[in-house]
Formats: C-alpha cells, sequence, structure tokens
C-alpha cells in the first residue's frame, strides 16, 4: 500500500460517534497506512469502520499477506494513556482543529493535545533555531517571541532545546503551542521538564504521533510540517547551513508561508542558515517591527493593499527581486539540468531561456554551496 493523493479534494466529514473516532484511530494506527493513504481509503469506502474492514484485501492485492489492521486493544490503551494525560483528540473537520493546517493535503486526521485548545483559533507565528544556540541567539530568540508575543501572535516552536526553548519560556505567559515528534505524554529533550509541564498547563502541546511514542529521527520532519502549516509565517533565529530548521523553512516555503530570518556574523557556523535563506530572498528582520510589517499586526483587521505611487519618469524602475520561491525554482531547475556530463555555461543559459543576468549569480550560489563544479573552458558540472 503506498501513499497516494486521495480521490476526492473535499477533507472527509469528522467522526460523530465515539465509535467512529475508534476506528478513525484505528485506521490511522494500522500498518502501513500513512496520512494520505487514510483520506484515500476513506475516500474510496465512506467510513473507516468499512476501510479497516476492506483493509485486509487491499493489502493482499498489493503483496501483502496476512495482514490485520492494528488491534483494537493498542487503540483502547492509547485513549486510556491520553485520559490519564488529560490529552484531548482533536479531528480535522472539527471546529477545533486549526484552519491554516486543515487547508493542507497531509493534513493530520487527528492531533493529541494536551492544553488551551483556545489558542489555535488566534494568529500564529512559528520561531525556530539551532539546538546549540548562541548566548546571543537565546537573548534574540526570548525578546522576539516576547514582543510577538505582546502583539498578540501566539508563538509556535518545536520544544526543543535552544532556540525553541528560549522562544517556548518566553511567549509563555500569553500564549505558545509545542509541537512535538513525540507523544504529547513524552518529554524530549529531558532538560524541557519543567518546560514541558507549564506549556501543558498554560499553553498547548501538539502532537499527531500516539500516546507513549518515543521520538525517532524519522517523526522529525512531519512534526517540522506542523510547525510550518499552524503559522502564518516562520522566523528562523539561528540556524546552520544543514539543519533542522531548514527542513522547517523549506517546509514553511512549500506551502506559501512568508519565511524570515535574524542575520548572523559570516564566520559563526551557526549563523549560515539564517544567512543563506536572506541570500536567497527570506525577508531580513531585526525585531518583531520587521515581522508585523511583513505579516501584519495581529491584533488589527487587514486593511486592503493600496498600490504604490508610480515612480517619477526620471527615476528608471528598481529590477525586480526574486522571492525566495522564485530563486529555490531556479536552484532546482539548474541542478536538473545539469549531471556529472560537464555542459556549458552559455548552452545552460540558453537551455533555462533565462538572462545570463539572472542565471550567473545563482551559478555562483550553487558553487559556493559545492552543488556544482566549474571545470576549464566554461564547463559546469553537477557534484552528487
Amino acid at each position: 500500500m503506498t501513499e497516494e493523493h486521495p480521490s476526492s479534494t473535499h477533507p472527509p466529514l469528522p467522526p460523530t460517534t465515539e465509535d467512529d473516532r475508534f476506528s478513525w484511530l484505528r485506521l490511522l494506527r494500522s500498518r502501513r497506512v500513512g496520512v494520505m493513504t487514510f483520506y484515500r481509503l476513506l475516500s474510496e469506502h465512506g467510513t473507516a469502520q468499512d476501510a479497516l474492514a476492506a483493509l485486509p484485501g487491499v493489502a493482499r492485492a498489493a503483496g501483502v499477506a496476512d495482514y490485520a489492521p492494528c488491534p483494537e486493544g493498542v487503540i483502547a490503551a492509547e485513549l486510556r494513556a491520553a485520559r490519564a494525560a488529560g490529552a484531548r483528540l482533536i479531528c480535522r473537520g472539527e471546529p477545533g482543529y486549526p484552519a491554516a493546517l486543515a487547508a493542507l493535503d497531509d493534513a493530520p486526521p487527528m492531533l493529541w493535545s494536551r492544553g488551551d485548545p483556545a489558542l489555535l483559533s488566534r494568529p500564529m507565528l512559528a520561531m525556530v533555531g539551532a539546538r546549540n544556540a548562541s548566548s546571543l541567539g537565546t537573548r534574540t530568540a526570548r525578546k522576539l517571541a516576547a514582543d510577538l508575543s505582546e502583539a498578540g501572535f501566539v508563538v509556535v516552536s518545536g520544544l526543543a532545546r535552544g532556540v525553541d526553548a528560549a522562544a517556548h519560556a518566553a511567549a509563555l505567559p500569553l500564549g505558545t503551542i509545542g509541537v512535538v515528534a513525540g507523544g504529547v505524554d513524552v518529554i524530549y529533550p529531558s532538560e524541557n521538564t519543567d518546560l514541558h509541564h507549564d506549556i501543558a498547563k498554560q499553553g498547548l502541546i501538539l502532537s499527531e504521533q500516539p500516546m507513549g511514542l518515543q521520538p525517532q529521527a524519522r517523526h522529525f520532519p512531519a512534526r517540522n510540517r506542523i510547525i510550518a502549516g499552524l503559522a502564518q509565517g516562520l522566523v528562523v533565529v539561528e540556524a546552520a547551513a544543514r539543519s533542522g530548521s531548514l527542513i522547517t523553512a523549506d517546509a514553511a516555503l512549500a506551502l506559501g508561508r512568508e519565511v524570515l530570518a535574524i542575520p548572523g556574523h559570516p564566520f559563526d557556523a551557526r549563523a549560515a542558515g539564517c544567512n543563506r535563506l536572506i541570500r536567497d530572498g527570506a525577508t531580513l528582520i531585526r525585531g518583531a517591527e520587521d515581522v508585523i510589517a511583513v505579516l501584519g499586526d495581529p491584533a488589527q483587521p487587514a486593511l486592503p493593499l493600496q498600490a504604490a505611487p508610480p515612480p517619477r519618469p526620471e527615476t528608471p524602475p528598481p529590477a525586480p527581486k526574486r522571492t525566495l520561491r522564485q530563486t529555490a525554482a531556479l536552484h532546482q531547475l539548474i541542478l536538473d539540468r545539469l549531471g556529472p556530463s560537464p555542459v556549458a555555461e552559455d548552452q545552460l543559459i540558453r537551455d533555462l531561456s533565462a538572462p545570463a543576468t539572472a542565471v550567473a549569480p545563482v551559478l555562483v550560489d550553487l558553487e559556493l554551496d559545492g552543488r556544482i563544479t566549474r571545470q576549464a573552458g566554461g564547463l559546469l558540472a553537477r557534484v552528487d
């Protein structure tokens, strides 16, 4: 059973009885049933009960013998653990499910929550950064989170050490949401024990994973898409060149969210990711005022956009600046056209049907990143 898009673009109706909720959870926890397979099965069979009955046959058709859905006892144990932890299940389609997240094709069908679910109805802003954050990075995260919280944003982060913990702690009095990669009753990392308990009391902890699940590396990218999906925009405070924060930024970018970043010293490896995001078109911010200028004031109704005044005739129009999405798309387009065999740079530019002035800086970026190599005679090759 492979992951496919559901046959219908409409999300399924939420469960209306406890038996329905039990069956939804049992279907979702069944082996080889991911989010998209869950939606496809509901679309094809109408109800979770019917989908569960059909699963063994579907598995046989896919070459999986002796398949059985998730045992009922496993779900009963998960529900008991949820009651013991004071956790509440929120299903997609219910009034309490966050609207921004529900718009995702791969929105979690069900979320476990601990804390104040009313926070999900307020404007949300995500903030992520380095786990081994510098002293300046943690101070910046605390200041920014406190100011944005005062402005009316609920600060969303991943309850990791470093920037995440600093942002949660600063925003806690007015509202913060921790999205975790394990169960909502599992504390990770252990140094955030007190913070985890405080957020469960004063804020909100969310997860799509089963109760009691210890997080593993493969769970964090899925967690990151929820962080990005909940928020209007994503602020990256400190991030290395290859980090989970940049995975979250990619997820936000794919969802059409604003990506904003705090610049750092060019020689500080912990700032390399932020500086790269800014180079590629992310909005450079220095404080809460810059964030509000991009996302709008959460305490005020949105105002209609006004056209900018036309430039004076004697002033040449400024060259259009590529957005982060456009830059990322051009990076990928270039990499797709290159392979181990060298290609002439002028031929590549002709193939792209783009001005040389637009392509040349991107080629330099990719060369500095080690993604392509430049050979004698103006030849380019991809580095795999």
